[in-house]
């Protein structure tokens, strides 16, 4: 049962590490707000054509806990994807991918002052390494913009990111016994909804990008691996193993995302960045190594 965990975990981190990627190839081709209207419509729609009779069947608990429900929508699908789309205007995939690895500092710190749930210190030290190749990248190597706390505009709002989605995470706590499909369902369909007042701004403010060919195509990718399959491997990984544990390999979107960002966007691989992910990889063990001990 922990592998299956590890290997739903692995390929959610995957598919998350594809989607900073993706953001940044949308960009000149899509807007962030419509992008992710379209991406939660789309997932939506896909949902419905086989979830439908499951969420009839499970509306009774879905209408006495639809405030929670549509809280997970908001926060962990509207306002990451917004905020991370918006991000890479501004910065490199690199970057948005490796400043991800900063949820796990969010979860453990939610969890230990919200619930005292007691972390190792070998999850802490892993989380110390964490935090460090998170300000590494985000200053991008320089110890000076690190002290002055200069960020640029892209990786303040991948920041703020993370404090969504890791809140989400520490929320899922508190979710219903429901329906893997239902729960999604309707996760997916609140976030759609709250994103349209912010895609109707972009019309109204004159910076909608309609989306070409790439355009629909990125939309379409994003609904189908980030939002639907990562998502319920999350949501299931979850489960397993508990939100520290699954938080953690979070930590996997920077390396896959890295990756592909230079194989797919020939972006430039800096010594920061390999400085980095060494620091995140040597967070990641030493904070499983401290949870199995």
């Amino acid at each position: 049962m922990i592998l299956r965990a590890y290997l739903l975990l692995i390929i959610t981190s995957l598919s998350w590490g594809a989607n900073a990627v993706a953001g940044k190839m949308a960009v000149g081709h899509i807007s962030p707000m419509l992008l992710t209207s379209i991406r939660w419509g789309m997932a939506f729609a896909i949902l419905l054509t086989f979830a439908l009779p499951q969420v009839r069947r499970d509306m009774k608990v879905i209408r006495a806990n639809l405030p929670l429900l549509a809280s997970y929508g908001m926060c962990g699908f509207a306002f990451f994807n917004i905020l991370l789309y918006s991000a890479l205007e501004y910065t490199t995939a690199i970057n948005v991918a490796i400043e991800q690895a900063g949820m796990p500092m969010v979860i453990f710190l939610a969890n230990f002052i919200l619930f005292r749930i007691r972390v190792t210190p070998a999850q802490i030290t892993g989380f110390v390494l964490t935090l460090a190749g998170v300000a590494v990248t985000a200053s991008s190597g320089s110890l000076a913009r690190l002290i002055g706390l200069e960020l640029n505009r892209g990786d303040a709002l991948m920041l703020l990111a993370v404090l969504f989605y890791g809140g989400y995470t520490v929320a899922l706590r508190y979710k219903p016994v429901l329906h893997w499909q239902s729960m999604i369902t309707v996760m997916a369909g609140a976030a759609f909804l709250t994103s349209l007042p912010f895609s109707a701004f972009e019309v109204m403010r004159g910076s909608v990008i309609w989306p070409d060919t790439t355009g629909w195509l990125v939309g379409a990718f994003t609904a189908i691996f980030p939002s639907l399959i990562a998502q319920v491997m999350f949501i299931r990984g979850n489960e397993i193993i508990g939100s520290n544990r699954a938080g953690i390999f979070i930590n996997l979107v920077p390396i896959f995302g890295t990756l592909l960002s230079v194989m797919i966007l020939g972006e430039m691989l800096h010594l920061y960045h390999v400085i980095a992910l060494g620091l995140v990889l040597g967070g990641i063990w030493l904070s499983e190594r401290g949870k199995r001990a």
